[in-house]
């Protein structure tokens, strides 16, 4: 690669969007790349997040191909990267307790299959096959998704800034964004509180925060507030035989669906409900009721104990879906914001790089623009 360098990029933002783009802008030999975090790199919502790689729920269909083009993408991150980047294959299964849920999830297998997803129902038997040690109790219809992962986000983050650290990009922590300077509608720097960073072109990758640093060039990025818990446990006896997570349906009215996978150190990680439901209950009380639902279920998770986790905030752009591109009022200041950041972070690098260095509009990012909203 030449070691000419003309393009000055400042990414904002060292979680798993930025870290990936930052890590395709570093294979381009005209960038020169900095990357600005608040705190440390992925210690927003990166590293709240139940990380479970998929298509499953994403609808309308041009959605759901966004997302499948990403869980594809995983396979050849692995590779190029070189690197333990966190990922743990074995696919998604699920089951229902109810009939009407029940017929739900066959529907959706049904309408899945019909896109081309690699998913299918199975039978009770088959589901103690995949996972000998569960516990499932009534199964009127269950599922399995073989294609799907989850990843540890904390170890993909530091290959993809490793990675870029090593073809010249900087990384500045505990660096917060306080203004940009401005020449002729374009930003030409972007400051901290100690420093000024010319530029030629930034990238707002800094998640929930970047509505506020957004406004500062009068340009809106709605989002809505989306807190989410997923509780961390002690380690435990490896309690999954085959799928990378499971999901679970709840025994008692007034209960939600869990979602568990366990992560390399044996520790597990545990939500309810949707990836987008509301839920800002932290409390050890929440977090300790919650793991005894899942051990119901799974008995060998025997004596590991929940751990107290504070509420994360989730990107999520006013409708849901992403936002990304430049923006015309400021044309060279590029977005990336989206709550299924784990899924799309493969695809969202690769195609954002060449938005930004390519001078191309990429046509599965046009439903997804800004200007949407206005």
């Amino acid at each position: 690669m030449s070691s000419s360098k003309s393009t000055q990029i400042v990414i904002i933002g060292a979680g798993i969007i930025g870290a990936s783009i930052a890590y395709f802008l570093s294979q381009r030999s005209q960038s020169n790349i900095t990357i600005l975090e608040r705190e440390t790199a992925g210690s927003g919502a990166s590293g709240h997040s139940f990380a479970w790689v998929n298509a499953f729920g994403k609808d309308p269909r041009d959605y759901h191909t966004l997302n499948r083009r990403s869980l594809d993408m995983w396979y050849r991150m692995e590779h190029h990267l070189d690197a333990d980047i966190g990922i743990h294959y074995g696919g998604e299964m699920r089951w229902e307790n109810t009939k009407e849920r029940a017929s739900q999830l066959q529907r959706r297998i049904k309408q899945l299959q019909t896109w081309g997803y690699p998913c299918q129902l199975i039978s009770h038997d088959e589901m103690l096959e995949l996972e000998p040690r569960l516990n499932p109790g009534n199964v009127e219809s269950a599922s399995y998704s073989n294609a799907d992962i989850h990843v540890e986000t904390d170890k993909f983050i530091s290959a993809c800034l490793n990675s870029a650290q090593a073809f010249g990009t900087e990384l500045h922590t505990e660096s917060k964004v306080i203004d940009f300077g401005i020449q002729n509608n374009r930003i030409v720097s972007v400051k901290t509180e100690n420093t000024e960073f010319p530029c030629d072109v930034v990238v707002l990758a800094n998640g929930i925060h970047i509505t506020e640093l957004a406004s500062l060039v009068n340009i809106h990025i709605p989002q809505q507030l989306s807190p989410g818990i997923v509780i961390k446990t002690t380690p435990c006896d490896t309690i999954l035989t085959n799928a990378a997570v499971i999901h679970a349906p709840p025994k008692d009215v007034g209960y939600q669906h869990i979602h568990l996978r366990q992560i390399s150190d044996g520790s597990l990680r545990i939500g309810q409900g949707t990836q987008e439901g509301i839920n800002n209950d932290d409390s050890q009380e929440y977090a300790d009721a919650l793991l005894s639902r899942a051990k119901t279920y799974l008995p060998a998770i025997g004596d590991a104990n929940a751990i107290t986790t504070p509420v994360g905030y989730r990107p999520m752009p006013l409708d849901g879906f992403p936002i990304i591109g430049f923006t015309k009022s400021v044309p060279n200041m590029y977005v990336a914001v989206m709550h299924s950041g784990v899924t799309l972070a493969p695809l969202v690098g690769e195609m954002s790089t060449m938005e930004i260095m390519d001078d191309v509009c990429i046509d599965w990012f046009e439903p997804y623009r800004l200007e949407r909203f206005l």
